[in-house]
């Protein structure tokens, strides 16, 4: 069963700077490309940090300021005021970088983005070298897939390959990403493992069943809509 990777939908080439790249020009690169961050790079071109909007915002914060830390001050006050002196990529990055490469799942990108609230990460190849970017809106390509193939992997690569299922059984439409299954299984226990499977599809939006069961005690029409989790 095919599944989309970072790959498929990341933008390849993307905009990075050096350590030594001055605080002003890193500012020009977001605002001409219209990014909020940057992967800083090596001379190898092997991702080393990024730099983000955030991490620039410190020289408003703090000018004027005396560079000197407070008694009480936390860890992330401390790391804020360190940055407001800084000028350059090299002392203003997050490092180590967090990254992936182009062969992860779009799935396993998402993830990663929601637990450390970002909205893009740099792409790496098995060297750690950059090759791309993805955002969170890349990673929504995947629903611009097109029914006729969410409806051929269902039909021909999924449901073949399900214990317990005969293919011929269950009937499928797909509609707007929305896949809608219809005709019988043989215990009630496959419904809910089909449709979890159906869910994993990339491109699906909404899944509702109306299976029914072979078993006596189970034969009756099971209507279902399962949303599809982010």
């Amino acid at each position: 069963m095919s599944r989309w990777s970072v790959a498929d939908v990341m933008t390849v080439g993307a905009v990075s700077v050096e350590p030594d790249t001055p605080f002003k020009e890193i500012v020009d690169v977001l605002e001409a490309h219209g990014i909020n961050a940057v992967p800083v790079v090596d001379s190898c071109h092997r991702v080393i940090g990024v730099v983000s909007s955030a991490d620039l915002v410190p020289k408003i914060e703090f000018a004027g300021e005396e560079d000197q830390h407070q008694v009480f001050e936390g860890r992330q006050i401390r790391r804020a005021r360190s940055k407001a002196s800084a000028t350059a990529a090299g002392d203003l990055m997050t490092a180590p970088a967090l990254t992936v490469l182009g062969q992860t799942s779009v799935v396993q990108a998402a993830k990663i983005m929601e637990s450390a609230q970002l909205k893009r990460l740099p792409v790496v190849d098995d060297l750690g070298r950059l090759t791309g970017m993805v955002t969170r809106r890349d990673l929504l390509k995947v629903f611009l897939r097109g029914d006729g193939d969410i409806h051929r992997e269902i039909v021909h690569e999924l449901l073949p390959d399900l214990p317990g299922v005969t293919p011929r059984d269950v009937r499928v439409e797909v509609d707007d990403g929305v896949v809608t299954l219809l005709g019988e299984l043989r215990q009630s226990s496959l419904v809910p493992a089909v449709i979890r499977q159906i869910e994993r599809v990339d491109g699906v939006v909404d899944v509702v069943s109306y299976l029914t069961v072979e078993d006596a005690a189970d034969n009756r029409a099971t209507a279902a809509r399962w949303p599809v989790a982010g």
